[in-house]
């Protein structure tokens, strides 16, 4: 039994199939398979069915590959135990962080942890909420950048900002004419909303829960749901309707005729909390530490931590 045969294991767990497994350990489909044979040969017992699609695992097969993760984990603890000893930063770092908030966070500081960690490999991958949650569970990644929930299952969340939205609106939109606006001042159907699985529309439909007003400045029957926030950006300067930015977001629109065009909010000032998650078995402390370092020094000091206002979960 070797240290790789149970690394394979554990990818056809993770992929439900041998060829999408070997891709990710970087080896061939027959040579996969053919350690994985070894190995239950070597055990006398079945570990993978393969007469079903994705691949399950037999029920003894479900108890050695989590004792292979054991196995893995404990391996990994010692080379951590060592590079935070030296002060090394080498291997691979995966982290899965939200679109909404990756187009604006990671230009602010992944030149510079970059720079400064050359040996550590930093591996990012955009995918809504649920998609960062299950791949945290199946060790797909280390961390995830989302904006926190109130509580979250078998991950520890942990803080790193709290970002205000403001609206921003069409040119000839009635709210033009206020210097700041309230959560009634707005109405769900006026707006312009990311797909279902984005937090972010959860968020705005949150924000707009008060919708007494029922002006409605359109009548457009067209209705666009976007993956894209800079899509939705585009659609409000055609006067499509308005939309919710985070904080971030709209410090990238600078052109003084858009500035115009992003209101901010009276108090108390909807936000959201944006911070970490990562396993409950996770190691890679000084990894996290060192890229928690690197954001809150690009942060805007008027949002660190800042829980002033209506947080949104």
């Amino acid at each position: 039994m070797t240290i790789t045969q149970l690394e394979y294991l554990i990818a056809v767990s993770t992929h439900g199939s041998f060829s999408d497994a070997a891709s990710s350990c970087l080896v061939t489909q027959p040579t996969l398979s053919m350690q994985i044979q070894k190995l239950e040969s070597e055990l006398n017992v079945t570990i993978f069915r393969r007469d079903k699609f994705p691949i399950q695992p037999t029920e003894i097969g479900l108890k050695i590959i989590e004792q292979a993760k054991q196995i893995i984990k404990e391996k990994e603890k010692l080379s951590v135990i060592i590079q935070t000893e030296k002060g090394e930063f080498i291997g691979t770092f995966k982290v899965a962080i939200i679109p909404t908030i990756s187009s604006y966070l990671l230009p602010m500081f992944l030149s510079n942890f970059t720079k400064k960690y050359p040996n550590l490999e930093l591996i990012i991958d955009e995918v809504t909420t649920s998609e960062v949650i299950s791949g945290l569970n199946k060790g797909i990644f280390d961390i995830g950048i989302i904006a926190l929930r109130s509580y979250i299952e078998n991950v520890i969340s942990e803080s790193l900002y709290y970002e205000p939205f403001v609206a921003f609106v069409p040119s000839d939109h009635k709210l033009m004419k206020k210097s700041k606006i309230n959560q009634e001042d707005l109405n769900v159907n006026d707006f312009l909303l990311l797909k279902e699985g984005h937090c972010l529309r959860d968020q705005a439909l949150s924000i707009c829960k008060t919708s007494e007003n029922k002006w409605v400045e359109k009548n457009n029957k067209v209705v666009f749901e976007s993956g894209n926030l800079e899509t939705l950006i585009k659609l409000v300067e055609q006067k499509f309707g308005m939309t919710l930015l985070p904080f971030l977001a709209a410090n990238y629109i600078r052109e003084k005729k858009k500035m115009s065009q992003i209101k901010k909010f009276s108090d108390p000032v909807p936000k959201r909390e944006i911070g970490f998650i990562y396993s409950k078995t996770f190691i890679k402390m000084h990894f996290l530490d060192a890229i928690r370092e690197e954001i809150l020094k690009v942060i805007p000091e008027e949002i660190k931590q800042n829980k002033k206002g209506l947080v949104i979960h």
